[in-house]
């Protein structure tokens, strides 16, 4: 970055701080999220907005090894002491957070200290990934559903905060202060809700929001987690965003929802193919569902993933599609995306839409075409194959795809094997009850 514009970072910031010492506002918490889906933290004072990001913020690259539970490992690329990255926010996605007084939010980008892009900054590979598709003529609207299980807040064990049935209004009646004051915060913060219920799990509710370019659906989906652990604690609840807090439960997911644009135009809308999909959104669908087994190492990428993506729990656990099928790995809603249903919120949002993107694009460039569609639960079919049963499988898969690994570069894609690897050995000897109780709170 030159001197012309750093200054000219620093002088739109100085113009932000008026407004925010308006609002109250004392700091500002500058986010990132690791390769391990945790969302990682600096933060500066309201008047250290300017250098901030002017200068950006120092945080070590050693965050790049950090496991789920705080255990530093050493991979190929990352590890140790040595190094400096500095974080820089972005201005336009600055939101005051209406769930936490006196508090700011900005999502960073990572650089190094010659101001190079980070090769491991998870948000610029999303970027990067989007503006490839944009150059060959597409864009991309993305959103995520946000699941999540309410608990009584002064307990390592999770004991559910509301009793009412799956779907119940009588479990939103329990909570609907608390749902009111959420909803509430959200939309002081510009996020668009189009739905919110109660799910299936004791516990347990959705949100989804309105689609958005995919950098910033992944920024929303960050918002969306932290405002609702804010808002949570607040009422003195707890927010476990976990893909299995209780072992014999049905886990939280993080789907996503994607959609290809060109020239205006959804191209999963008015074509002549599967259902109205045009040739071009059924070689991007095809394309991700050839590479669901290594996107889970994405997408499902913690060892409890592996505990939620089971058969007959609306997991997507088989590698196939269907129109509005619940149990596919791709669910297409006509006229409208994808939903691949086999992604969970233990997973790094940026990471998932670069991921997704990849594959989709792949498939284009390779005008692959979906196979037949499936219209029953695939557990009932023989020839129905199965997505990755454990971590340790969807690594192996990623590793051997060269377009995944291609579309993240070598260090980055090695780092990810690498920490998915580390979280194998922390939990090889556990069961599946330690599994879930030692990540219930980490998501």
């Amino acid at each position: 970055m030159d001197t012309a514009e750093r200054e000219h970072r620093r002088a739109l910031a100085a113009e932000l701080v008026d407004d925010l010492l308006e609002q109250d506002v004392v700091a500002v918490a500058l986010t990132w999220v690791d390769h391990s889906g945790i969302t990682r933290v600096k933060s500066v004072p309201l008047a250290g907005l300017p250098r901030a990001a002017a200068d950006g913020v120092g945080a070590s690259p050693v965050f790049d090894v950090f496991l789920l539970d705080d255990t530093i490992i050493t991979g190929r690329h990352a590890g140790g002491p040595v190094g400096d990255l500095r974080l820089r926010p972005d201005l336009d996605r600055l939101t005051v957070l209406a769930g936490q007084p006196g508090w700011a939010w900005a999502p960073a980008d990572r650089f190094d200290q010659q101001g190079e892009p980070h090769p491991q900054d998870e948000r610029g590979l999303a970027r990067a990934v989007a503006d490839r598709l944009t150059v060959h003529g597409y864009e991309v609207q993305a959103g995520f559903e946000v699941e999540w299980v309410v608990g009584q807040g002064d307990t390592e064990e999770f004991r559910p905060a509301a009793t009412g049935p799956a779907y119940g209004h009588a479990r939103q009646v329990e909570l609907s202060d608390y749902a009111a004051d959420l909803l509430s915060a959200l939309a002081e913060q510009d996020v668009e809700v189009l739905q919110f219920h109660p799910e299936y799990a004791p516990g347990q509710f959705e949100l989804s929001t309105t689609p958005e370019d995919p950098v910033h659906a992944a920024d929303t989906s960050v918002l969306v987690r932290e405002t609702i652990r804010a808002i949570s604690i607040r009422h003195g609840l707890r927010a476990s965003f976990s893909p299995k807090v209780v072992a014999d439960g049905v886990g939280n997911g993080g789907h996503l929802h994607m959609s290809l644009w060109r020239d205006g135009r959804n191209l999963f809308d008015g074509g002549e193919g599967w259902f109205g999909l045009t040739d071009e959104a059924d070689a991007f669908a095809a394309g991700v569902l050839e590479r669901a087994p290594a996107l889970c190492a994405i997408g499902a990428p913690s060892v409890a993933s592996y505990l939620r993506l089971v058969p007959q729990h609306w997991a997507g656990a088989f590698a196939v599609w269907g129109l509005e099928n619940r149990e596919a790995a791709l669910r297409l809603v006509a006229g409208r995306d994808l939903e691949v249903k086999c992604y969970d919120l233990s997973a790094n949002p940026y990471l998932v839409v670069a991921a997704t993107m990849a594959a989709g694009l792949a498939g284009i460039v390779d005008r692959a075409r979906l196979p037949e569609p499936v219209g029953v639960d695939p557990a009932v079919l023989a020839d129905a194959k199965r997505l990755p049963t454990c971590l340790e499988d969807a690594v192996a898969a990623f590793e051997a795809d060269e377009v995944l690994t291609e579309a993240f570069g070598v260090e980055f894609a090695e780092t990810i094997a690498d920490v998915r690897r580390g979280e194998i050995t922390r939990f090889a000897d556990c069961s599946p009850e330690e599994i879930a109780a030692r990540t219930r709170w980490r998501h």
